[in-house]
């Protein structure tokens, strides 16, 4: 099975797993069997690192076969952030984090002004930051500036479900970041989204809601896994580029005619 790198680690599997919002314990440790996922993220607020349920919860993870991305989910400023970042380091003894900094509460829209801040502190930390930024290429390459060597632009709004609401943007950043590890992050409800964001050439994709609110998340999961890998599969076969006019396909050679 082919492996790639992610955060100096190798890995098989290009899918990422959130694990809040799941029915139950159980249904985490479920679905990241079925997927074969290798990496999971986790939530940290200061108020639940103490707290006797999220110390179990946290155990319960550690239990897993995957490496453990915390994130700063809910902050709102780059002091926020820092602080929650550094906590879920002594936590989970990690330098991985997955960075969220949001600007509007209606949207869950990155504030591009304290990612940018942030990252460049914690990199300077000794961190590596897995940003959740937009589609905006300015703002990814002010992240690549601040140290950060991945980028985790959305697909759609966190929770919406509408898979890769602008494609073309993010066709345009895989270009124009070549060597930038890129992991689609949010917004996908769909395993045929999944796809979508492997076959423009994406090195991964994070689903948290379109699995967790499954009816079957452990079969969602496995589907999310087999639609990543496929995509992944036509980038690299190569695909036929789509043409304006029709093409034959079947030969004529040996054909009847009057």
């Amino acid at each position: 099975m082919t492996t790639w790198k992610l955060g100096g680690v190798s890995l098989t599997s290009r899918l990422l797993l959130g694990t809040s919002r799941y029915p139950s314990p159980a249904a985490i440790a479920q679905a990241v069997a079925r997927s074969g996922a290798e990496v999971v993220t986790v939530s940290l607020r200061r108020e639940s690192a103490r707290a006797q349920a999220g110390k179990r919860f946290y155990e319960l993870l550690r239990e897993l076969p995957v490496h453990i991305l915390p994130n700063t989910a809910g902050c709102r400023t780059a002091d926020e952030a820092v602080a929650t970042a550094m906590m879920a380091r002594e936590v989970f003894a990690t330098p991985w984090i997955k960075l969220e900094v949001i600007g509007d509460d209606f949207t869950l829209q990155p504030d591009p002004f304290g990612l940018v801040e942030a990252a460049g502190i914690l990199v300077r930390e000794g961190f590596e930051v897995f940003p959740y930024a937009t589609d905006d290429l300015i703002v990814a390459r002010r992240l690549i500036d601040a140290g950060c060597k991945i980028v985790m632009p959305w697909g759609a709004p966190i929770g919406s479900a509408r898979g890769l609401a602008n494609p073309e943007g993010l066709k345009a950043l895989r270009a124009r970041l070549p060597d930038t590890t890129l992991i689609v992050d949010a917004g996908l409800g769909r395993p045929s989204h999944a796809a979508q964001a492997m076959e423009l050439g994406f090195d991964g994709v994070l689903v948290n809601s379109a699995v967790a609110l499954a009816g079957d998340p452990a079969a969602m999961a496995e589907a999310f896994a087999a639609a990543v890998r496929a995509g992944r599969g036509g980038f690299e076969a190569g695909m036929l580029a789509p043409r304006e006019k029709a093409e034959a396909s079947t030969p004529v050679v040996g054909t009847a005619f009057r």
